[in-house]
């Protein structure tokens, strides 16, 4: 407990994990009284997997009349959510579904989430960016979350790509959270290395963010009476804490060797426990950089994060001394001198990250030198992570971690550009 959290914790209204569960869902909905449902997943899940076709059976066979809408597809832009709100109405011939299911990973949810609103009146997505109007009831979502890594099924948002702006847009309500989520890690047991990896280190991204992120009696509210994001309490960093043990302990493990079940489980239980956290606590400088990041690159997100996360961290020395001796312990780093421990870390995540074959400095990302400017500039654009940056000065803060995600160059020695310092 602390004494000085001010506590608002959202969570989905079932959570069921476990292998094979899939399986029990089509008698949970109907339990629930849910007839007529949309599935929404993409082609891979409905031409190379017998999971669709199974659900679609066994809910039939329940009394639940299910439409399949497998367009989905990595960063879904507004322009494909309009589209498919069009093609489904017509298709339901004016009926509105009861339920939405989303089979994937976070494009797939994000894409569902959005349907969710857009299905009963057909409007554009836009019209919901940012806060959800007061008026609008978003449809039932059901999560079946596919890799191990973005949360979404417990967390209260959806990002799509605005082809207009070139930018992304946020749909942010906790009325958007799922109503079920089924963890399966079954579903995770043939995703490729290279998903593996990005869907991890995305996943101890959230729990270490959401870990050392603002105290949540600090939190920039702005007057909201049901905020989707609040900052950190005992509560939620309970979660990550546990998310962060489960990395260190099974995400290279994952990576390495897809057939070891032991470590498919444990990045599944670290993806949940990590949304549970940074769902409600929220993120800041990685996230809010990587985005930027990605914008130069359109390199992956879980690999934009990968990159950014050792030189925050190694930012926070000071302001999250303590709880970042804490994760130092979970990743192994012994030393009896605690401040030779923190310094450690940052080394240690950043090794972490190569050896899941991505770049650890931005030079070696493809960021031109003369690019980081306007990078960072672009970051702090991102006014609802870097207001949650707990440091005194964001901008000059944003400034010198970007430089030194260039250059490589973490504790206090400074190095030549493409050197690495010793640990």
């Amino acid at each position: 407990m602390r004494v000085e959290d001010l506590v608002y914790f959202c969570a989905p209204a079932r959570l069921i994990v476990g292998a094979g569960t899939r399986a029990q869902l089509p008698d949970l909905l109907a339990h629930l009284g849910y007839r007529t449902g949309v599935l929404v997943t993409d082609t891979f899940f409905t031409g190379h997997t017998p999971w669709v076709s199974e659900y679609v059976a066994a809910a039939s066979a329940a009394g639940i009349e299910t439409l399949v809408y497998d367009g989905g597809m990595a960063d879904p832009t507004t322009v494909l959510c309009d589209t498919a709100t069009a093609a489904l109405r017509a298709q339901l011939c004016g009926k509105t579904p009861d339920h939405v299911i989303a089979l994937g990973g976070g494009s797939n949810i994000d894409l569902a989430k959005a349907l969710c609103l857009t299905l009963p009146g057909g409007l554009p997505i836009r019209d919901f960016a940012g806060a959800k109007p007061a008026h609008a009831c978003p449809l039932p979502l059901v999560a079946l979350p596919t890799t191990s890594g973005t949360g979404s099924e417990a967390t209260p948002g959806a990002i799509l790509v605005d082809p207009d702006s070139a930018t992304k847009i946020a749909v942010m309500d906790n009325a958007l959270r799922p109503r079920i989520a089924l963890i399966d890690p079954e579903f995770t047991y043939t995703c490729p290395p290279r998903v593996t990896a990005d869907a991890g280190i995305d996943a101890l991204t959230h729990a270490l963010e959401s870990f050392i992120t603002i105290d949540s009696l600090a939190y920039p509210r702005h007057g909201n009476p049901d905020p989707a994001y609040s900052g950190r309490s005992a509560l939620t960093m309970l979660f990550a804490r546990e998310a962060i043990r489960l990395c260190a302990r099974y995400l290279e493990r994952a990576y390495r060797d897809g057939g070891d079940i032991e470590a498919r489980t444990g990045m599944s239980y670290a993806s949940l426990y990590a949304a549970l956290s940074y769902g409600s606590a929220g993120l800041n400088a990685v996230h809010g950089i990587a985005y930027a990041v990605a914008g130069v690159t359109h390199r992956s997100h879980g690999s934009t994060n990968a990159v950014m996360l050792p030189y925050v961290l190694d930012a926070l020395k000071q302001e999250r001394h303590a709880e970042l001796a804490e994760v130092a312990r979970l990743f192994g780093i012994e030393d009896a001198d605690e401040a030779q421990a923190v310094a450690r870390l940052p080394p240690a995540i950043r090794a972490l990250v190569e050896r899941l074959g991505i770049p650890g400095d931005l030079a070696a990302f493809g960021i031109p030198e003369n690019a980081l400017p306007a990078l960072a500039a672009d970051a702090l654009a991102v006014t609802r992570l870097a207001g949650a940056f707990p440091v005194a000065d964001v901008p000059a803060r944003y400034a010198a971690i970007v430089q030194r995600a260039w250059h490589g160059q973490l504790d206090a020695t400074a190095t030549a550009p493409g050197n690495r310092q010793a640990a």
